[in-house]
């Protein structure tokens, strides 16, 4: 679980960063949850966009999302979604305590 300290600077690291993937029509899926696990274990902190066609609720989509891939939830802004996961093999990003 994330402090309010850590989610502020993961924030502020993510800022600058590009969505990787994006979410339309169908939804989150299995697929999809599989490519993030992949994603996050390299990055640590990746942004995901919600396309405008999507029916589903961002925050909805996040949170399921975070529980099927194992990450943390950092933020959900808009249609944006901010998931970060420690690495076991790529660790870059140190969390204030």
């Amino acid at each position: 679980m994330l402090t309010g300290k850590q989610k502020r600077h993961l924030r502020s690291l993510a800022h600058h960063l590009t969505p990787i993937f994006q979410i339309g029509k169908g939804g989150a899926n299995e697929n999809l949850v599989r490519h993030i696990e992949e994603a996050i274990e390299k990055r640590e902190l990746i942004k995901i966009s919600v396309l405008n066609n999507c029916d589903d609720d961002a925050k909805e989509i996040g949170l399921e999302i975070s529980e099927a891939s194992g990450t943390e939830l950092v933020q959900v802004i808009g249609k944006t979604i901010v998931l970060y996961k420690e690495s076991v093999d790529y660790k870059t990003i140190v969390l204030p305590r």
